[in-house]
């Protein structure tokens, strides 16, 4: 596949070999999120944002496998690493608490094991004085880790967000807010107070700000004669920096001033879950880099291939055994995929090529998009498109399939855009394309 020429190539979507694999598969499958009638076939072409499925269609992706795929298909640094790396057992290993070594020196490896991942986390976050890190396996893993040492260091309850979304794992549910089904029944984590995310263009309508003593809703009830909520109960506040399933919103600079002011004020433990938003995804390494605010905790995962809780040593807990896993918290596969793309996105200078696709889209829809787009938002190639109801939506969504274009919805009526931070001016003319031929279709 001539990455510089392909294009979408649609016969039948979904084809009879994807049907047969999508029916195979739920005879045993739980019921879970299914998106698309996608079947990748992974043994086919495939490079940057275009992949083939088991019909041979040739498809343009720009959901990045929700973001846990930030050089597209097939990178061939990525490749070439894995390659050199071989068939290694016993590969799934803690990355956390066992020590290897993948050949050469400490400070000049053969290959990047997780100990030389950790180093570069560190260095990525140590203009926020971070300095230690803890591996896991996924985004819901990393963002349990920083609960627990939040807890660590006093208090017993955590500040979330209306419309957010942080995992699925019980204690990660506990802080969700953006869909009914996905915590509904679940026994939750005690104490978790929930607050408008204050997205608003103009005019607060949210009920983030007030009349109170303290201007906002957080800081009227943390308020020390008027308020209702003891600032020393409070171990944590989780924000993702643009919230992702919750609809791809953007915080005003009005709301993050005042996080930055609660946090200075009462000594709150802020957390930035940069699952989605981190990596580069929005132009700049980490999605808080674009906010006047400083956490004391990151969570990382997806496009690093590992989970991973990044924070000051003295917020981690000092004991052994409080923090463990045996088995594949950065694996030795994992850790060599994280440290590369982390090594691709530093080397190519994706950050810029971030910055500069992702004004082409928005330049491009402000341009061409028709009435029924209510909203273009998001920072880099982490872009959403509102639109006027959910069945448009949803029209729009199917439209791309069929047309041999993959995006995804998020929220209830918007679309997020989620190309390969390395796609090319042409990669995004075409999916603009056909983005906005399904719209007029819808």
């Amino acid at each position: 596949m001539d990455r510089d020429t392909v294009v979408p190539d649609r016969r039948q979507i979904p084809g009879p070999n994807a049907r047969e694999w999508t029916d195979y598969h739920h005879q045993f499958a739980a019921p879970s999120t299914y998106v698309y009638e996608f079947v990748w076939d992974a043994s086919a072409a495939a490079a940057g944002p275009f992949c083939t499925d088991v019909d041979g269609n040739v498809l343009l992706d720009f959901t990045s496998h929700v973001a846990a795929s930030p050089l597209g298909y097939n990178h061939p640094r990525l490749v070439e690493a894995l390659e050199r790396l071989g068939p290694v057992t016993p590969g799934k290993i803690a990355g956390q608490d066992f020590y290897a070594s993948l050949g050469g020196t400490v400070d000049d490896p053969d290959l990047p094991g997780p100990s030389q991942l950790m180093a570069r986390l560190t260095e990525l976050t140590a203009h926020y004085d971070m300095d230690t890190v803890f591996l896991s396996n996924s985004g819901a893993e990393a963002v349990e880790n920083a609960i627990k040492i939040s807890y660590q260091n006093g208090g017993h309850r955590g500040v979330t967000f209306e419309g957010a979304f942080h995992g699925r794992t019980l204690g990660a549910l506990s802080l969700n807010r953006s869909k009914t089904v996905h915590r509904k029944g679940y026994p939750e984590v005690g104490g978790v107070l929930s607050v408008p995310y204050c997205a608003c263009d103009g005019d607060c309508t949210c009920g983030w700000r007030t009349d109170g003593p303290g201007g906002n809703v957080l800081a009227d009830k943390l308020h020390p004669s008027r308020g209702n909520l003891d600032p020393e109960e409070v171990a944590f506040l989780v924000l993702e920096p643009i919230q992702g399933e919750g609809g791809y919103r953007v915080p005003n600079d009005e709301f993050v001033a005042d996080i930055a002011s609660i946090r200075e004020e009462h000594d709150l433990t802020v957390v930035s879950d940069e699952i989605q938003a981190g990596l580069g995804r929005t132009g700049e390494t980490w999605g808080v880099d674009h906010l006047d605010l400083t956490p004391d905790v990151i969570t990382s995962a997806k496009g690093l291939r590992v989970g991973a809780t990044v924070s000051r040593a003295d917020v981690f807990p000092t004991e052994t055994g409080r923090l463990s896993s045996t088995w594949g918290a950065g694996d030795i596969r994992a850790a060599v995929e994280g440290a590369t793309t982390l090594d691709v996105i530093r080397e190519a200078d994706l950050l810029a090529n971030v910055r500069e696709r992702g004004r082409q889209v928005r330049e491009r829809l402000a341009d061409e998009a028709p009435e029924a787009v209510t909203d273009v938002r998001g920072r880099g190639l982490m872009l959403g498109v509102e639109f006027d109801s959910t069945d448009r939506r949803e029209a729009v969504v199917a439209g791309c399939f069929e047309r041999g274009l993959l995006v995804l919805g998020c929220g209830y009526r918007t679309v997020r855009l989620l190309p390969p931070l390395d796609v090319t001016e042409r990669e995004v003319d075409l999916g603009v394309d056909l983005f906005l031929d399904a719209v007029a279709a819808a």
